[in-house]
């Protein structure tokens, strides 16, 4: 959905301003522009650094850590340092030490994020991000945006409406792939606006969080919490206590379709950006959306029982998943392919 279009929701239009604010800055600096870097006094030290990110990456996104090594030596370096953060910043809230975690606690991990955007890493992995930073046209508000997606898991569990998820899923996933962007590069030869690369990621994100807000509502409800539009549950004669209950019935297929449905509009609108990205960097990227796609090809697979299955990729399906990505990023048309459900 274009942001600026009748239908647009309140959410929408407010992400779509950081949008502009992302594209106006690599058109003002130049597609992958390099500034001048922060000055490192331990270069071998930084390099451990980025090495550490890379060996976390591969740890806990494997398929994704393999589609880096095509992007260059550079970008592949900058992406795992993004990749690090983002974790790291997750982990606040939904690691071992979840609950000891504050508001406050996550106002001092913000101040560290403001420290490192100037130069001032708290730590070695905070200096592979700031080096990433000074070298590319990273805006700052994703990051802080992610935060805030956080302070929202502390004091919220429930979502009104789709206007409320969305903005939530732009938090927590739609500002990485405005994070990443700058780093992949867009292919010079493309001839697509600035903006709309930004919001193909922007849709990426979204739907891969849609994605596994559907996949984990058993696990998630576990924990109290419903991730799902509460004005379109009682459209399908749905509530919580029906989501407790973890009984699968015609009106939760009904439903989990029509969720589905959504999710599959987001990742159609993220293939459009996919191949204005720089050839090198389309690999990772087609590897995450056949992946994700894969997961709610599972929940159909499983009758729609995401209370108690675990819909998931198989490794044999992953790694069948890498040549298929490849052979889209390669492609100089891919619409010619066959179509992802």
């Amino acid at each position: 959905m274009i942001a600026d279009s009748p239908a647009a929701l309140p959410s929408q239009q407010k992400v779509y301003d950081v949008v502009l604010k992302q594209a106006a800055l690599v058109e003002k600096l130049g597609k992958l522009e390099k500034f001048p870097a922060i000055p490192v006094t331990n270069r071998d030290l930084l390099e451990e650094a980025y090495t550490r990110c890379g060996e976390i990456c591969a740890e806990y996104a494997k398929t994704f850590y393999l589609g880096t090594l095509l992007m260059t030596p550079e970008r592949r370096k900058a992406i795992w340092a993004i990749y690090v953060w983002c974790r790291r910043t997750d982990e606040l809230v939904d690691g071992p030490n979840a609950a000891h975690i504050t508001p406050t606690a996550l106002d001092r991990w913000e101040q560290r994020l403001e420290d490192l955007f100037v130069g001032r890493p708290f730590d070695m992995l905070d200096g592979a991000l700031a080096d990433t930073v000074s070298k590319y046209p990273v805006d700052i508000q994703p990051f802080r945006d992610m935060i805030e997606g956080m302070r929202l898991d502390l004091v919220k569990s429930r979502y009104k409406n789709f206007d409320e998820l969305y903005l939530y899923c732009y938090y927590v996933a739609g500002t990485v792939g405005l994070m990443s962007v700058p780093v992949m590069g867009i292919a010079p030869e493309s001839n697509a606006s600035v903006e709309s690369v930004y919001n193909a990621g922007l849709a990426l994100g979204i739907a891969n969080q849609l994605t596994n807000i559907l996949r984990d509502v058993g696990e998630d409800a576990g924990r109290g919490r419903v991730y799902l539009p509460q004005d379109e549950l009682a459209k399908f004669g749905l509530s919580d206590e029906d989501i407790f209950a973890g009984k699968v019935t015609n009106k939760w297929r009904a439903f989990m379709k029509d969720q589905i449905t959504r999710a599959r509009k987001f990742f159609k609108e993220a293939e459009l950006g996919v191949m204005e990205l720089d050839k090198d960097s389309r690999w990772p990227v087609w590897a995450s959306l056949l992946l994700y796609q894969q997961i709610l090809d599972s929940i159909e697979a499983n009758d729609y029982d995401n209370f108690k299955r675990r819909a998931y990729v198989g490794k044999w399906k992953k790694l069948v998943s890498l040549p298929s990505a490849y052979v889209r990023a390669i492609s100089p048309d891919v619409s010619r392919l066959v179509p992802m459900s």
